[in-house]
């Protein structure tokens, strides 16, 4: 036991006096970006603990507690509903917590699924080359000059089409990941095939295929492992990017059902009253949304800088 404590403080301190935490402590945006952050996801994950109420549990909803105005608007306030209550009477804070939890759920989903296809292709592309390189990046090429708001809102369209009507509201959650995840793909793909590209001819790699490891394994096992650092940049910096897809196509209406908020949802059922004097019920998820990818820009800006060797 006294010879495994000091090892194991060694390595803490190790870990924290590395280069990589060194710029994290150096960075006073990236700091407080992630502390941000961390409020929201804790907010968002502990959110059926920390919420004042359950805005959907039908039986503890009263009409006549509809519209009533945050705290700090009006008289007819009440501390049980601290940022108001929307036309059904469920309170706005409960709402953006639990709405906070599902947009981060799609998007942390749709950019894994992102992730795994573009690695998987651009690996491909980039090992194997040829026919195959062409056909892949040409199809990546031209997914890329369509918006991906476009792409998602086209595969969310086929796919709830094919899709029996009974089925629409369960399937919901995974074809809005599966329309922003195939939307972003390309970006990975082109990432990771132009790295292999360049690892491919590398002497670590010749070595393998001396001794005769397979095609699949030195991808996987040689490749990938030295690919990572600027696909881990683009995804911090694409998550932002798929909660607001997934944010425009709830707010459009193709996205997730009432039943299922997120934070596009609830700014879209917001919007209806924005203009009759009820601006709490769409702001406040809006102000939330607005932290919440922007924190995760500024992250994703400190990661690719703290990434790049030629700034050490």
């Amino acid at each position: 036991m006294s010879q495994t404590l000091p090892r194991r403080g060694g390595m803490l301190a190790r870990a924290w006096d590395s280069d990589f935490l060194y710029s994290f402590r150096r960075s006073p945006v990236a700091a407080a970006a992630a502390l941000v952050l961390a409020v929201v996801v804790v907010g968002a994950v502990f959110c059926r603990w920390l919420a004042p109420h359950d805005p959907f549990d039908l039986v503890s909803l009263n009409l006549m507690d509809s519209f009533k105005p945050p705290l700090f608007v009006g008289a007819d306030a009440e501390w049980s509903f601290p940022l108001g209550t929307d036309d059904q009477g469920r309170d706005v804070l409960s709402g953006i917590l639990y709405g906070t939890r599902i947009s981060l759920l799609v998007g942390a989903l749709a950019i894994g699924f992102a992730l795994v296809v573009g690695i998987t292709f651009g690996l491909v592309a980039g090992y194997v080359g040829g026919v195959v390189d062409s056909l892949l990046m040409r199809i990546a090429d031209i997914q890329l000059t369509f918006p991906a708001i476009l792409i998602a809102l086209l595969v969310d369209g086929i796919v709830q089409a094919v899709l029996p009507r009974s089925f629409h509201e369960q399937t919901a959650l995974y074809v809005l990941v599966f329309a922003i995840g195939i939307a972003r793909w390309p970006q990975f793909a082109r990432t990771v095939r132009g790295s292999t590209l360049v690892e491919r001819n590398k002497e670590y790699v010749m070595a393998a295929r001396v001794i005769g490891r397979s095609s699949w394994k030195i991808m996987t096992g040689h490749i990938l492992p030295n690919v990572l650092g600027p696909v881990l940049v683009i995804a911090t910096l694409n998550l932002g990017l798929a909660i607001l897809d997934e944010a425009t196509l709830s707010f459009l209406g193709v996205g997730l059902p009432p039943t299922q908020p997120s934070l596009g949802t609830l700014i879209r059922i917001g919007n209806d009253f924005l203009f009759s004097g009820e601006w709490w019920v769409t702001i406040f998820p809006g102000i939330t949304l607005a932290v919440l990818v922007l924190s995760i820009n500024l992250l994703g800006d400190w990661l690719r800088d703290a990434l790049n060797p030629r700034l050490r």
